[in-house]
């Protein structure tokens, strides 16, 4: 199979293990990846994984290959207002999307096809090209504005994921959890990385894709 291109956005909901933890599970997977997020997001990466995500492109680009081992290539970030970025042209959209943490402003202006940002524009450059849309969606309680929009959304065609755990799959740790559910979103991509605990298979978990060690403090 040839290389897949996969933009993945982060935005400022909660869940931004998930959203690190997907980036590494598509280098390990061998993806191309196209790197986006919002400015909430860097606060919330800092405040949940002690990690500064840079504003300039290529110094995060640069931070985050080392980080979890990117072959040389393999990611790209950009800013918010590149409007010259592959993906915000219908002419060249990747394979796929995924947008992980997922806020309710950021799924609301996808619904509604703003696209102030190039994250909204990705997203929606998607929905119109029909390529595969994953949004990983955190908020609880839901309110009905909510659950209109994702039903608005999968009218479009995108894929509504929230992370939820299977517990079937009898983990014994938070990686473990975020693993099964990120392995599901990597099925909808067409990758593999072994992380699935797959229902009436043996455990997955001695062939999950190694994790690379998160240093604490500021990066």
């Amino acid at each position: 199979m040839a290389e897949r291109t996969i933009t993945l956005a982060f935005t400022g909901a909660s869940g931004m293990p998930y959203g690190l933890r997907l980036l590494e599970c598509l280098f390990a997977a061998g993806a191309r990846v196209q790197l986006l997020y919002s400015t909430a997001a860097q606060v919330v990466a800092k405040q949940e994984c002690a990690l500064t995500l840079p504003t300039q492109p290529r110094e995060a680009a640069r931070l985050l290959s080392e980080r979890y081992r990117a072959r040389e290539g393999q990611l790209d970030v950009y800013a918010r207002d590149d409007w010259l970025a592959p993906m915000a042209s219908g002419s060249n959209p990747g394979d796929a999307m995924a947008i992980c943490p997922c806020t309710m402003g950021t799924l609301g202006a996808v619904a509604a096809g703003l696209a102030d940002n190039l994250i909204e524009r990705a997203a929606d450059v998607m929905l119109k090209e029909r390529r595969p849309l994953v949004l990983m969606v955190r908020e609880t309680p839901l309110h009905l504005g909510h659950l209109r929009t994702m039903t608005a959304l999968a009218e479009m065609g995108a894929v509504i994921a929230p992370p939820v755990p299977a517990f079937y799959a009898k983990p014994q740790t938070l990686a473990e959890i975020i693993d099964q559910t990120l392995g599901r979103v990597l099925d909808l991509f067409g990758l593999e990385t072994g992380g699935v605990k797959r229902w009436g298979e043996p455990s997955a978990r001695e062939h999950r894709p190694p994790r690379s060690k998160l240093r604490r403090g500021k990066v």
